[in-house]
């Protein structure tokens, strides 16, 4: 074909190489095509936000030691355990103002110090704080992004708030109390998970 040059085919060796060149070459090309836009919802985010709250919760509720778990500061505060159970009775109270179908399990909205739950032993108490994290991912999930940006009735404090506020003021109220947890489990000599090494 060109002067001074000679192909030698031995046992079609050339040809697979040509073909393997080839079939390579198209799967980068595959993959350097324009990257598949994903489109952010509101229910997805807050989905996402809820479940790694949970995450973050559960650690450093686990955290304090069971023989500590009755520890507070001063006597007015509540007990270590009396927080957990207050987040955990709070995002049932709260959550249950978005309207979903799911059941949410029993509270006591005269109670807010913990919503009249009455666990003591630690497993019982991560248990209801659990639960009322999975009953908010529960709601959430039935709820459209028209869905969450509705308007409902929130309690006296808030008023008429959209869905998504309502989700996000109960994060940020466990946000405040997880502030208080962390400072129990240090006067305990307990580093919080998320000031560790490699964080939460």
């Amino acid at each position: 074909m060109f002067p001074g040059v000679s192909l030698q085919v031995r046992g079609g060796d050339v040809m697979k190489r040509i073909i393997r060149c080839t079939v390579t070459a198209g799967l980068v090309l595959l993959g350097i095509g324009h990257p598949v836009a994903q489109t952010a919802t509101v229910s997805g985010d807050l989905l996402t936000d809820w479940r790694q709250q949970k995450q973050t919760m559960m650690r450093i509720a686990e955290a304090m030691p069971e023989a500590t778990f009755d520890f507070k500061p001063t006597p007015a505060q509540r007990t270590y355990a009396e927080q957990i159970l207050h987040i955990a009775g709070a995002n049932v109270f709260l959550m249950q103002h978005l309207g979903g179908a799911t059941t949410a399990p029993d509270v006591d909205t005269t109670d807010f110090t913990v919503f009249g739950l009455t666990a003591t032993a630690k497993a019982d108490v991560l248990a209801a704080l659990a639960d009322g994290y999975d009953y908010g991912i529960a709601v959430l999930e039935e709820l459209s992004d028209e869905q969450l940006l509705e308007t409902i009735a929130g309690p006296p404090y808030l008023g008429n708030v959209t869905r998504v506020k309502m989700a996000y003021f109960t994060l940020s109220h466990a946000m405040d109390i997880y502030g208080q947890m962390a400072v129990y489990l240090r006067l305990n000599g307990v580093t919080p998970p998320a000031s560790r090494r490699g964080g939460v």
